[in-house]
């Protein structure tokens, strides 16, 4: 019975992480627009990243895959939030690479039991900037 509950958890987070990538940019970009502003807002005025060019370019691409429908910045929702990841990753290029490379490949173990669904239509580079994006949240 607590195999079947596993297989279930594991395909309703694979279509809710999948959800979005039939839509339309614009439906994505409007959907997205809210979290833009919370992301902006939730970093403190003194420690203003939102004119980092890593920070523009990255709100842009998580804004329109689907990674919002797992993870936002301040709240767990399948995934972590955003912000613990960033606390728990220093901004390293080696650690940008290997979290890039968890993004396409997917994965499960480092957040809990929930698998990471494979982002394989990504490209290395997209998924590096969406990764600095999220290291800059990290609280100081």
């Amino acid at each position: 019975m607590k195999k079947y509950f596993i297989v279930l958890a594991a395909m309703t987070v694979i279509a809710a992480c999948n959800s979005n990538s039939g839509s339309s940019s614009d439906s994505s970009t409007a959907a997205a627009a809210p979290e833009s502003s919370d992301a902006t807002a939730a970093v403190p005025a003194a420690n203003d990243i939102s004119s980092n060019p890593d920070y523009q370019a990255g709100l842009k691409l998580v804004a329109t895959n689907d990674c919002l429908t797992c993870h936002k910045v301040d709240e767990k929702v399948t995934g972590p939030a955003y912000r613990d990841v960033a606390n728990k990753y220093e901004n390293t290029d080696a650690n940008v690479k290997m979290l890039a490379e968890k993004v396409i490949k997917g994965g499960s173990g480092n957040w809990g039991t929930v698998a990471m669904t494979p982002h394989p239509n990504v490209s290395q580079a997209d998924a590096e900037t969406m990764v600095k994006y999220i290291l800059l949240l990290r609280n100081k």
